[in-house]
């Protein structure tokens, strides 16, 4: 490549010599072209070029343009000037040409390095676990700033993390700038610690690239905040978690004392009347007896709900996928809630022609009682309730419609989580809040959704919507 270029400054001179020797230009005019060429080669080649540029254009301009022509011997002292002016200026103006060009390429330089980092730091953010930084940290940097090898060290953590399995870094001198917290350089290997302030959280080995310090130490502080922001981000979901598991402790023990109060203290009274020998008919005690199974059959169902419910959350369970039609499911569904909507007028709307679909027949029989029941319970006896089942694109909706007092806007995104009964009816409507949050399970295992729209005192819409094509089910998590 050099002597291309060498090559092609002889090329210029000798191209602006033959032009302006054949127009017979006078020597200033020559000189300035000269100039010119200097110039230009400076700015984009370099120094050295530019000045084999001008010794070359200096003799070759007192060869053809200097009086006596065609020879290296200048007559006149007012060309001696000439000449040593053009040497002196063309050498000045190379010189100020290559300072120009390393500036604006240092500039260049540090924009894509800037460019680099910002890169860097979008990555970096990307991650929320600690460890899977640490392990991607390394290959990130390799790549985005095209070293060689990279290698971490984090504190409190035991292990060295590499770009590859080849990565030269010393281990011990990794270490040692993570202890002492200042950059070093060896073999052309650089030891950068990550800080975060005045704290050292790290150290990091970059080899295979002369990247500037400032850079590195940029390198550094983004790798340290990063770590830093990771351990934050991890401390503040396990606050967060051990709030929640605090929130859905109380709500259970809320939920369960006063789902089991009532049926426990109505066992409790009719079982002492038993006991006391209050005389009682053949009938009286039927019916406390009656009681008895009504609410001990009450806790069992709530027992059952909150351990299928533990067994959904573990993915504990298999779908048996077969097809089947809605009818399989909705009819004994219907059967399951006849204690809820017996007090009031069903509305079927179930067109014979809908098509067979795959799914687990016992598990959306039920989701479907589970609406049903939910309709029955929360909208007054003798409002109409309504079923529905039709094609939409890719699915089969199914949709469950009350007449009840409605669900506001703040409800319709909680009442999917566990526990939660809404804040009217806590105390108004059995249950423990765990239907709903039952029936969203069931359906995303089947790749389907359940969804709500409601308006205060106008009603709720429950739907249901199952895919029509095959879906593909992994297995349960044992």
């Amino acid at each position: 490549m050099q002597a291309v270029r060498f090559g092609l400054v002889a090329a210029v001179i000798g191209v602006i010599t033959a032009i302006d020797f054949r127009l017979h230009v006078n020597s200033t005019t020559v000189a300035l072209t000269f100039l010119v060429a200097v110039l230009l080669v400076s700015a984009y080649w370099g120094l050295r070029y530019a000045l084999v540029l001008a010794l070359g254009a200096t003799a070759t301009f007192n060869f053809y343009f200097l009086p006596p022509i065609g020879t290296f011997t200048i007559a006149d002292p007012q060309n001696w000037v000439a000449l040593l002016a053009f040497l002196i200026t063309a050498l000045v103006a190379s010189n100020l040409a290559e300072r120009a060009r390393r500036h604006a390429e240092a500039a260049k330089q540090r924009r894509r390095e800037v460019e680099l980092l910002y890169e860097l730091s979008q990555r970096l953010l990307g991650s929320e676990n600690e460890l899977e930084l640490l392990n991607a940290l390394p290959l990130y940097i390799q790549e985005t700033f095209s070293v060689r090898s990279v290698s971490v060290v984090a504190a409190d953590h035991p292990s060295v993390y590499r770009s590859s399995p080849d990565a030269g870094a010393d281990e011990n001198l990794l270490r040692l700038t993570l202890l002492r917290g200042e950059p070093t350089t060896q073999a052309g290997v650089a030891y950068v610690p990550l800080r975060l302030g005045v704290r050292t959280v790290g150290a990091l080995c970059v080899a295979g690239n002369e990247l500037l310090p400032q850079t590195l130490d940029a390198i550094g502080s983004l790798a340290g905040l990063a770590i830093e922001r990771v351990r934050a981000l991890e401390a503040l979901s396990k606050n967060q978690a051990m709030q929640e598991n605090e929130r859905l402790q109380s709500a259970l023990l809320d939920s369960v004392t006063h789902e089991f109060r009532t049926p426990l203290t109505a066992i409790k009274s009719n079982v002492t009347t038993l006991l006391s020998g209050a005389t009682l008919d053949d009938h009286g005690k039927r019916e406390l007896l009656k009681v008895i199974d009504q609410e001990t059959e009450r806790l069992n169902r709530l027992v059952g709900e909150a351990t299928e419910m533990g067994q959904l959350d573990a993915g504990m369970f298999e779908l048996d996928l077969q097809l089947h039609s809605v009818q399989e499911a909705l009819h004994p569904a219907l059967e399951d809630a006849k204690a809820s909507i017996k007090n009031h007028s069903m509305e079927i709307l179930v067109p014979p022609d809908l098509p067979m679909i795959r799914m687990d027949a016992l598990r959306i029989r039920e989701v479907l009682m589970h609406l049903l029941d939910n309709a029955g319970k929360y909208s007054a006896p003798g409002t109409p309730i309504k079923v529905t089942a039709e094609v939409k694109s890719d699915w089969l909706v199914i949709s469950v419609a009350d007449r009840g007092i409605g669900i506001d806007s703040l409800e319709q995104t909680l009442i999917f989580d566990k526990f939660y009964r809404g804040g009217g009816r806590r105390y108004t409507a059995s249950g423990a809040g765990l239907g709903l949050p039952i029936a969203k399970v069931i359906m995303g295992a089947h790749g389907g959704s359940i969804s709500v729209v409601s308006q205060l005192g106008s009603g709720s819409v429950f739907s249901m919507s199952l895919p029509l094509k095959t879906i593909r089910v992994l297995p349960a998590k044992a």
